[in-house]
């Protein structure tokens, strides 16, 4: 969950603006103690009490005054979690912490292994939360952790509302009924990766069939794309359903939220990663995301593609880091190769937002990162091999320095050897001759160090089953002005 390149923004608390209804105040800090030090001896006690426990595992902050700062600023955002859901009816929730100096032996009881991070332990299940720590995106994950993991979809408002979700992997399939063995395999499928993938079923033939959908049958959506796959091989297994669900768990176009920023940068493809960056609500960066996913449709089967869009608007503590970082303004949209490990990156040149790319010429610039053409490495070699072509070029102009001013050395012995009897003056002029060379010598060099200077300045610069053909004879036999009544809804 560690990004190292990323300043963690922390949300304390909301502040309660003076609004006319107390209902609509936003919660502050109470200052009532309500999260745990877990340790060895009284974990149990404390698991028992709740249903679900939020264990935040972090590092020891030792003696450095800016850990211990920092650890206090995440202990309160978590008591704010905890004084929150302390209100919450249908479940009791608790919070947590274990430090991984002191009690290394409970973290491995629990099997906990990656420090920093947190964990939600609900029933026999730990869920692992990959977003930053700031309080409301955590109680809005934690809500969604206690959902059911499969949403049915029986109405057209409901059939509405699923085709609007267009940020997250989803599922739908279509089953007889929430007793029937191929739904049970579906909806432990879901389990595994609830909440971070959505799973919805219907068991309404009118709902399946605007979302053309036969019996058992299961369609998986990528994000921002509209026609799904179909999952072949129905009926499915529960192994085949998350077989399938894990070999195309990475998206052509996903979008870096909140709750998943650390879990999509630890994805990244071949240590680098293709950015996006555009406000959804500006329409430069709108008219540019129209083009990113238009590119992601036509790419979708490549598996080596996965752009990461990245909405600033929604990390605005984050907007100084970033320009500083990549050197970019990002009041227009942009979209580079960002190395995951050291944030070495190279953006495409589109005039400050005021040349968009086609979708041709986005995707030709794509497969040029892709093959390594466009590479952050190779732009900083290309910089490392400049600094070396200016050393020997340093390293030129002091030979011809030092062989210049022998050659002076060697005339002026002559002329010494020639006019030992001249008088006093004729030194002088020789000496002011001797001041002359040097003062030109030294003009020589300073042009030369400026035309080094200058260098580096520019350097810098499916097929249906026998239980399919059953149903559909039974839907015929339906009243067929009802059917035409019904579908008109949807």
């Amino acid at each position: 969950m560690k990004w190292g390149w990323v300043f963690v923004t922390v949300l304390l608390y909301f502040g309660a603006y003076s609004l006319a209804k107390e209902s609509l105040d936003f919660p502050e800090y109470d200052g009532k103690d309500r999260v745990h030090d877990l340790h060895i001896k009284n974990y149990k006690a404390v698991m028992r009490k709740y249903d679900v426990l939020v264990v935040y595992y972090h590092d020891h902050p030792g003696s450095s005054r800016v850990a211990q700062r920092q650890f206090e600023i995440e202990e309160l955002a978590l008591e704010l979690v905890a004084q929150v859901l302390d209100e919450f009816e249908d479940e009791d929730i608790g919070v947590g912490l274990i430090d991984a100096k002191h009690d290394k032996a409970l973290a491995k009881k629990l099997g906990l292994e990656e420090s920093d991070s947190i964990f939600i332990f609900t029933e026999d299940e730990v869920i692992e939360y990959d977003g930053e720590l700031a309080a409301d995106t955590l109680v809005e994950f934690i809500y969604d952790v206690l959902e059911d993991p499969v949403e049915i979809i029986d109405n057209s408002k409901e059939l509405k509302g699923f085709k609007t979700l267009e940020e997250d992997i989803k599922l739908v399939g279509y089953f007889k009924n929430h007793k029937c063995d191929h739904f049970e395999a579906y909806a432990d499928a879901a389990e595994e990766f609830h909440p971070h993938i959505k799973f919805f079923a219907t068991f309404n033939p009118k709902v399946a069939k605007a979302l053309e959908l036969k019996l058992n049958e299961v369609d998986f959506y990528e994000p921002f794309i509209e026609d799904p796959m179909v999952i072949p091989g129905k009926p499915y297994t529960e192994k085949e359903l998350i077989r399938f669900i894990e070999a195309n768990d990475r998206p052509t176009l996903r979008k870096l939220q909140p709750h998943n920023m650390y879990e999509i940068w630890d994805d990244d493809v071949d240590g680098e990663h293709i950015i996006a960056f555009a406000e959804e609500a500006d329409p430069d960066s709108f008219e540019f995301l129209e083009i990113l996913k238009k590119v992601a449709e036509d790419n979708t089967d490549n598996p080596d593609l996965s752009i990461v869009w990245i909405d600033p608007d929604d990390f605005p503590l984050l907007l100084p880091h970033w320009e500083k970082t990549f050197g970019i303004d990002l009041s227009h949209p942009q979209i580079g190769v960002v190395n995951a490990d050291d944030a070495d990156s190279v953006w495409m040149d589109m005039d400050d937002g005021e040349d968009l790319p086609s979708v041709d010429e986005l995707e030709d610039w794509i497969e040029d990162a892709l093959s390594g053409k466009i590479d952050p490495d190779n732009d900083d070699d290309d910089d490392d091999d400049d600094d070396d072509d200016d050393d020997d070029d340093d390293d030129d102009d002091d030979d011809d320095d030092d062989d210049d001013d022998d050659d002076d050395d060697d005339d002026d012995d002559d002329d010494d050897d020639d006019d030992d009897d001249d008088d006093d003056d004729d030194d002088d002029d020789d000496d002011d001759d001797d001041d002359d060379d040097d003062d030109d010598d030294d003009d020589d060099d300073d042009d030369d160090d400026d035309d080094d200077d200058d260098d580096d300045d520019d350097d810098d610069d499916d097929d249906d089953d026998d239980d399919d053909d059953d149903d559909d004879d039974d839907d015929d036999d339906d009243d067929d002005d009802d059917d035409d009544d019904d579908d008109d809804d949807y």
